[in-house]
């Protein structure tokens, strides 16, 4: 599925994102705040996209204007969230390169995700979270309506080795047609 937004384009990842994927996602600044080490190679890149960014409803933020990726976003529906919610709601999780931080692309792209999986998807919640001190994450979740729900202390964050403290937000479908 491809879905649309006035300056993106969200898409499934291709192996030819793997260079672009790399540029990214080898950044110090990127990976780690978001729970995942950055990328050693565009080898490393291109398994990343083979085996983890194929996963379901996984698309790649790319620009509209000349189609590169420049991050990533998804939705983990039920089973497949980590934080233990039914099949009818979903977790919400993107990142995006340093060079395009601050231009208000994740929010624009998150809402699109919103409206994906409330109105295609008919999700009744969508969940999201973030690691203490990504206090960037936190403003888009604000902005898109996210609501503080609770916080996990000790998470394990096996990929870096270390535990977290995680703050979770939920939005509701009602709360989101109603903004």
């Amino acid at each position: 599925m491809i879905l649309k937004t006035e300056r993106l384009i969200l898409r499934p990842w291709l192996e030819s994102d793997a260079e672009s994927l790399y540029h990214y996602a080898s950044s110090p600044d990127v990976g780690p705040i978001a729970g995942w080490p950055v990328h050693t190679s565009v080898e490393d890149s291109l398994d990343i996209i083979r085996n983890v960014l194929s996963a379901p409803e996984t698309y790649a933020v790319a620009l509209k204007n000349d189609g590169s990726a420049i991050g990533s976003i998804g939705l983990m529906i039920g089973r497949s969230s980590n934080i233990g919610i039914p099949d009818t709601e979903g977790e919400i999780g993107y990142w995006i390169g340093v060079p395009y931080w601050g231009h208000g692309f994740i929010p624009e792209a998150v809402n699109e995700m919103l409206r994906h999986g409330f109105m295609d998807l008919g999700l009744n919640k969508i969940w999201c979270g973030y690691f203490d001190g990504n206090i960037k994450s936190k403003r888009v979740q604000e902005k898109c309506g996210f609501l503080y729900q609770y916080t996990k202390e000790d998470v394990p964050c096996s990929m870096l080795n270390d535990v977290r403290t995680e703050h979770i937000t939920c939005i509701t479908k009602e709360s989101w047609s109603t903004r």
